[in-house]
């Protein structure tokens, strides 16, 4: 019981986070960007949203040599607004990918619980930062 509290509250803060981060999430439609000074920048993407649930990518990027743009990290995030619960899908990097979707429908529970984790500090490291996402009506207002 006390591990699927501890999940729950993960999961909350996830979303409180989240929301700090890109304030204007349960808003958007596609995309936003945030530009800090001395830091790569950090985007986010709708990947597919219904009133019970978005799917959003969280990526940091960098130029290559090469002049492409590479994700780095690149994050999967199921968000599920009327739950104030977030959770993440799936990780990649230059050197692997992971995702917490197993074959059968089934769900990887200790990976997803390790990706949760990351994904809470790097929230945490994003808003230290001062990275900040809104939509471009609030932008400009």
């Amino acid at each position: 019981m006390a591990t699927k509290d501890n999940n729950r509250d993960a999961n909350s803060r996830i979303f409180q986070q989240l929301l700090r981060v890109v304030p204007d999430l349960l808003t958007m439609d596609e995309h936003g960007k945030s530009v800090v000074d001395g830091f790569m920048d950090f985007s986010v993407d709708i990947l597919h949203k219904t009133p019970e649930r978005i799917v959003i990518a969280l990526s940091h990027y960098y130029k290559h040599p090469s002049g492409d743009l590479i994700a780095d990290p690149d994050m999967e995030v199921a968000v599920y607004p009327s739950r104030l619960h977030a959770e993440a899908l799936s990780y990649q990097d230059s050197y692997m990918y992971q995702t917490v979707l197993l074959d059968a429908g089934q769900i990887d529970t200790k990976l997803q619980k390790e990706l949760n984790t990351f994904l809470m500090q790097w929230l945490t490291n994003l808003m230290h930062q001062g990275h900040c996402i809104k939509s471009k009506a609030n932008a400009e207002g």
